[in-house]
């Protein structure tokens, strides 16, 4: 799931940091780790995923229709990662339109 590996991501680098913290390595002679992609990149891999997402489930929800697929359940659990994944894609563009509308009504 898109929001999962995500926020396993930040786990993982809250943790490395903390580690990094307690050994002594927050010096400038830590390493930093290189930036894995920018802004732009991640969202379009993350809509790209939520559009297989939509045509997996499109594609169940014909072959149940022509009774070539049985399995209910899989095609329930596609239904609801769909819906999940086009929700919080929403929520995340509304947030991103409501911030460009603040960013727009600051004076400079």
């Amino acid at each position: 799931m898109i929001v999962k590996s995500v926020a396993m991501q930040a786990y993982q680098n809250a943790l490395k940091i903390q580690q990094d913290a307690l050994t002594g390595k927050t010096g400038p002679t830590a390493k930093k780790a290189a930036p894995q992609s920018g802004f732009m990149d991640a969202l379009k891999g993350n809509i790209e995923k939520v559009n297989d997402m939509q045509m997996e489930k499109n594609s169940l929800v014909t072959s149940f229709a022509a009774g070539k697929e049985h399995n209910v359940h899989e095609l329930m659990i596609s239904l609801q990662k769909a819906g999940l994944a086009m929700s919080m894609t929403s929520a995340v563009r509304n947030k991103i339109m409501a911030s460009y509308s603040e960013l727009t009504k600051m004076p400079f």
